[in-house]
């Protein structure tokens, strides 16, 4: 993009929140349906009419306000530091008032217009970073290179509580494994030139320094007075936290609302909006709250498209999202001393099990039945929104009822007792626990069709406790490798780093399933080796990754899904599209003090 940032500009690893994925309280039952979920769609939505961009051809109002919607059914929990957040909301909230040091052009590499600018050593492993002079923290300090080699400091120190050190570039600075384990006092591959310049000395070339390089710095002068081990939960990061980017943080209402002001000494010049007010809304009534005018920009819940496709108070917009979900199984569990997944659950170690787990669900109208074509069919783990890297043909499993019993029976998976239900190999009772999170009104037919497509198959699933988990609740629960947990349904924001390393490599914590192996080990390095640099190897090797994901299936690609967004009419200038760089912040306006409403 130019001389702008994404919205989602996070790599990988860096993102992270679960996905809404959709439960129910219910554990199916009702007549066999072998494929087609009944409500509530009816229709399937033309999504190529979805425009990028607003229309708003009115002059903008000097010093305008505008609300925005935190779409959610729980609050945000306020961690609000890119070290150490970890859910959808905290990032919603993030992106008003800090940004990364790197803008990124329509392919999502790094750029030299955003507050800091770069350079790659003919070796491809040293990475020099400058930051420009006007770039300012929003208490009128400078961002200083010394702020981000401290957010480097705070990540690898021993004493870090956050899951950000899974990276692998971070991993492979020089130096960072000593300073990790306490050998040294500081990060030998990280040098200080000037007030305003660092380089980074890496033991290995990638393409990833490209893409996925942690590009966050955080304020020594403010933070660093603090313990690293009570960082995270801090009086700084959670009610005065502080950034550099158009806005800067007025007032919070813990997991309710922020107030944001305008930061008028914004580097890349002032913003049109003098204030943004965000405000937890239930999915359940954003659409009213869109009609009345409440809030000006929200994402819209699929389920509630068809009452709102007529509206003449707000408009759309709508893009692929870089973003998948999935069905996870739980294959191991993580070892934080070692810094490793460990898979030695034998529950789900035979992948036909899993295998047959996801043949039995027909996605296609899972996509089209609940969600209008909102959502379609994912085949792989990297989503269409990455062009160049996405495989189609990356040998999905396809719907197949019948297929899926034969891999059970192939596994030793019978109805011994003819009572529908099969058992494990060993003879014994066999019951899956399915956890799922609460959300919008689709939760409860998705939740139902997933649920009765493994029971058509033979398989007793059922709820977690028997019932639906709130966000914080479920994150948890995944994050824990809760015993209870069997199977979840959950989903990941990808950034704008292709990298899949950040969520699958054998030292990340964000492997939730634990899924480890020397061929998954060798692809993913492969992926962001210095080979990879060359992009028709480095599409190879993805499209083999995908592949072997889709055969192995530690997780099952379920939907990917259509970005949509409602925006008020007097909203001006709000985009995204990646090419004009997803609108910074500083170029929203409005053109009226008061909301066009139904």
């Amino acid at each position: 993009m130019k001389k702008k940032h994404l919205f989602k500009f996070f790599s990988l690893i860096v993102v992270l929140g679960l996905l809404l994925s959709a439960c129910s309280s219910s554990t199916g039952g009702g007549k066999k349906n072998e494929g087609k979920p009944s409500k509530p769609g009816k229709e399937v939505v033309d999504t190529s009419k979805f425009p990028l961009e607003v229309k708003n051809n009115k002059d903008a109002i000097q010093d305008g306000t505008l609300n925005y919607a935190l779409v959610s059914n729980t609050p945000f929990e306020g961690t609000l530091d890119y070290a150490f957040y970890t859910g959808s909301p905290d990032s919603k909230v993030l992106q008003f008032f800090s940004e990364p040091l790197f803008w990124t052009n329509e392919d999502y590499e790094y750029t030299n217009d955003g507050p800091a600018s770069y350079t790659l050593s003919d070796d491809k492993k040293t990475f020099t970073v400058k930051i420009k002079d006007n770039v300012n923290w929003s208490d009128g300090k400078p961002v200083t290179a010394e702020d981000y080699k401290y957010s480097f400091l705070v990540i690898g120190s021993k004493d870090y509580t956050g899951v950000r050190y899974g990276d692998d570039l971070i991993q492979s600075i020089v130096g960072m494994d000593d300073y990790h384990k306490g050998k040294a006092k500081d990060i030998s591959g990280i040098k200080i030139i000037d007030e305003k310049t660092v380089s980074f000395t890496f033991t290995k070339a990638s393409p990833a320094l490209l893409t996925g390089f942690w590009p966050y710095a955080m304020p020594k002068h403010y933070l660093g007075d603090i313990p690293i081990k009570d960082l995270a939960k801090s009086d700084k990061i959670h009610k005065t936290p502080i950034g550099f980017g158009a806005f800067k943080i007025k007032k919070i209402v813990p997991g309710e609302s922020v107030e944001f002001e305008r930061n008028d000494d914004y580097f890349a010049g002032k913003p049109k909006l003098k204030t943004i007010i965000l405000k937890v809304v239930n999915p359940k009534v954003i659409l009213q709250a869109l009609k009345k005018g409440e809030v000006d920009i929200a994402d819209l819940p699929a389920d509630q498209y068809p009452a709102a496709k007529n509206a003449k108070a707000f408009q759309f917009v709508g893009k692929i999202d870089l973003a998948y979900n999935y069905i996870g199984f739980k294959l191991g569990h993580w070892d934080a001393k070692k810094g490793e997944n460990i898979m030695d659950n034998p529950k789900f170690a035979d992948k036909k099990l899993r295998q047959a787990m996801a043949a039995a669900i027909d996605f296609k109208s899972v996509g089209e039945k609940i969600f209008y074509g909102l959502k379609f069919p994912a085949t792989g783990l990297i989503p269409p929104s990455f062009p160049t890297w996405y495989n189609k043909d990356s040998n999905p499993v396809k719907f197949d009822p019948e297929h899926a019993k034969k891999l059970l029976d192939e596994a030793g998976y019978k109805d011994k007792d003819g009572d529908g239900l099969r058992e494990d190999p060993n003879g014994k009772k066999f019951h899956i626990n399915f956890l799922a999170m609460s959300g919008s009104d689709t939760a409860e037919p998705l939740a139902k069709y997933y649920i009765q497509s493994w029971k058509n198959i033979g398989l007793d699933v059922s709820l977690v406790d028997g019932r639906l988990a709130e966000f914080n609740s479920f994150y948890k629960m995944v994050q824990e490798d809760d015993p209870k947990v069997d199977v979840y349904a959950g989903g990941w924001g990808t950034g704008s780093d292709v990298d899949p390393y950040g969520l699958y490599g054998r030292n990340v914590p964000f492997n939730y399933p634990h899924f480890v192996s020397e061929k998954n080990d060798q692809l993913l390095a492969d992926g962001h080796s210095e080979k990879a640099f060359d992009k028709d190897y480095r599409k190879k090797v993805y499209d083999e990754w995908q592949t072997y994901m889709n055969d192995e299936l530690p997780v099952i690609p379920t939907l990917y899904s259509y970005a949509l967004k409602a925006v008020n009419n007097r909203v001006k200038d709000y985009s995204l599209d990646v090419i004009k760089g997803n609108t910074t912040w500083r170029d929203v306006s409005v053109t009226s003090n008061t909301p066009d409403v139904e």
